[in-house]
């Protein structure tokens, strides 16, 4: 269902307001949607790429006049996993949101947390980011073929670094694409950096052989060659880079990021609806389509019960490989 802008202020005026009429611009009983002031938190610091998407985002909103400003704090610690706990003891809040994605929902595992994405409110999934498999000018891989054949003759050889930790997206990227080439996936030698510069820093080092990532971090290394691209783990080949899928190169998987928005359990159905139609209306704004062509994301928008049945999917996803690598 397409909504328009018009729809969403027409919601938001009908919702009643807790506190002072002053202070959230309530008049004659109805709420003035760009007036409205939302939080949002962010769990992790700012630059990362969910700062980076829930910043774009409640600029978008703010500039299309959907609402009033937005209070962005970003909560830090255990990859995601204190932002989830407090978004978990805010049950009820109507006034705020969380971005997150899929490295929270390792996080959560990985730290035995029961503040999982499936007790929280879904609102909308907003980009897919794909990994890419990043190695030095240098580096003897030449091609996804070359880096798969010496993986898969002495898996211990070959040294795998990725910036986040054991459940986040650049840990689950290589240990499936282990198990999809025929490795144990316990076998892998995997090393984790705090982000895109250390894996960079690395990379370059040579301190590791292969890098897996998203490709937002490492534009500048790939654009003057000191890093290449030997494949993008996507459906489809990015803009970003003249690299093939990892399909192409023969491999029979694909995998992707993502991020999205959550809200605390225990909102009204209302209050639901209102958040759905906002970032809806929001995805629909051109400033939004340039947020996407400047990030180089792509746009992968769900809402609502679907993305809440896409969120499950990803919980048991996570959860197997984990349990198959002895981590939950």
């Amino acid at each position: 269902m397409m909504y328009t802008r018009r729809g969403v202020l027409a919601l938001a005026g009908a919702l009643t307001v807790a506190g002072s009429a002053s202070a959230c611009g309530v008049t004659g009983g109805r709420q003035d949607a760009s007036n409205r002031r939302l939080r949002m938190m962010i769990p992790n610091s700012p630059g990362g790429g969910y700062d980076q998407t829930g910043r774009a985002a409640a600029k978008t909103i703010e500039d299309n006049d959907l609402t009033g400003r937005f209070e962005i704090r970003n909560v830090l610690g255990a990859s995601g996993t204190v932002a989830m706990q407090r978004l978990l003891n805010e049950r009820g809040a109507d006034d705020l949101v969380m971005t997150m994605g899929l490295g929270v929902v390792g996080a959560v595992f990985t730290n035995k947390s029961k503040a999982r994405v499936s007790r929280m409110t879904p609102v909308a999934r907003l980009i897919e980011d794909q990994e890419g498999i990043l190695v030095p000018k240098d580096s003897p891989f030449e091609s996804v073929d070359d880096l798969v054949a010496t993986w898969k003759k002495d898996p211990g050889a070959v040294t795998v670094g990725g910036g986040s930790t054991a459940g986040g997206p650049d840990f689950l990227f290589p240990m499936q694409m282990a198990k999809t080439i025929g490795i144990d996936p316990r076998d892998v030698t995997f090393i984790s950096y705090d982000g895109g510069g250390p894996l960079t820093t690395a990379l370059l080092g040579s301190k590791i052989d292969v890098g897996m990532s998203g490709l937002g971090e490492f534009e500048g290394q790939i654009a003057d060659g000191s890093l290449r691209v030997l494949a993008v783990s996507g459906k489809e080949r990015t803009e970003m880079v003249d690299a093939p899928t990892l399909t192409e190169g023969g491999v029979d998987l694909v995998f992707s990021n993502w991020r999205g928005v959550l809200a605390p359990p225990g909102i009204s159905a209302e209050q639901r609806r209102y958040l759905v139609d906002l970032f809806t209306t929001m995805h629909d704004t051109e400033e939004w389509r340039e947020e996407l062509r400047r990030n180089g994301w792509t746009d992968n928008f769900l809402t609502g019960d679907e993305f809440g049945d896409y969120l499950q999917e990803q919980d048991t996803r996570v959860e197997t490989t984990l349990k198959e690598l002895g981590l939950t």
